[in-house]
């Protein structure tokens, strides 16, 4: 189906969708745009609404091709709807776009999809190469945008969101993921809810802060772990301070006190890495 009006239902509900999260909540849908990151939603298993194509944009560029399983023939292919230069201009949230966008359906990724990761990771050992970021009240998706990436390269268990202050769907981090989003289980919940499920599975805390703390490469992360990080500007609550098992923090040189999340929470979870490959080396 071509679509030629920005007034199309269709195109005011992905508007909707991409603007506003309380949108996203109450349908259970959420956007995509982009080759890449649709290949690793798809990946993940998540289930495509819609499929919107720049017809034009693909036909100039020939390398460009729908990731498979999005084509517009077949029973069981999504809705699937090319798009006017100008319509598909008015969807498309980055300047240089690859011409496609798609609707997602959204699936649970509460306190019970952690029990399930959790679940999944025991094996005869338990959870000894478990290792989870944890981010209290993180408000920008740019940085949580950032942190998933950080946390699909060191190979991280899940990063576990409490008691959030953006949704895990917002444009702006999925796209600051490159798609990690989709590549790193991602779970939202709150802290009480988090702490109650790390101390059943012994899962050692490791809060990130100033106070109180010893520097990061002289604590034990070799065994199941999970690093604990709160906002630049009021740190972690008191909840967490109390329920960790060690402090850790990050020496500072300068004369500032603190670093970007996303670049401390790189920091730590390469010092995990480190210290496994090490134990593994020496058996």
């Amino acid at each position: 189906m071509l679509i030629t009006s920005t007034k199309n239902p269709k195109i005011k509900q992905l508007l909707e969708l991409q603007q506003k999260s309380a949108e996203r909540r109450r349908t259970g849908l959420f956007v995509v745009e982009g080759q890449r990151e649709l290949e690793h939603c798809l990946a993940a298993g998540y289930e495509v609404e819609s499929v919107f194509v720049n017809e034009e944009l693909r036909i100039k560029n020939e390398e460009l091709v729908l990731p498979q399983g999005l084509e517009a023939d077949g029973d069981t292919s999504p809705s699937y709807f090319t798009l006017a230069p100008h319509v598909y201009e008015r969807i498309a949230y980055r300047g240089s776009t690859e011409g496609v966008v798609a609707i997602i359906k959204s699936p649970e990724r509460g306190a019970s999809s952690l029990q399930q990761i959790l679940k999944g990771s025991t094996n005869e050992d338990g959870l000894e190469n478990a290792l989870f970021i944890i981010l209290e009240s993180v408000e920008k998706p740019g940085n949580l945008g950032a942190v998933l990436r950080s946390a699909d390269a060191a190979g991280a268990t899940a990063v576990i969101v409490c008691d959030p202050l953006t949704d895990l769907y917002n444009p702006n981090l999925i796209r600051a993921s490159i798609g990690a989003c989709f590549t790193v289980p991602t779970v939202a919940c709150t802290s009480e809810e988090c702490i109650a499920l790390l101390k059943q599975n012994n899962v050692r805390i490791l809060t990130a802060q100033l106070q109180d703390s010893e520097l990061y490469y002289d604590t034990d992360m070799t065994g199941p772990t999970a690093i604990v990080m709160g906002t630049e500007s009021t740190g972690l609550t008191e909840q967490w301070r109390q329920a960790a098992d060690a402090h850790i923090r990050i020496p500072m040189l300068g004369r500032l006190d603190s670093l970007n999340v996303s670049v401390s929470a790189a920091i730590l979870l390469f010092e995990a890495v480190r210290q496994r490959q090490l134990k593994h080396e020496n058996g």
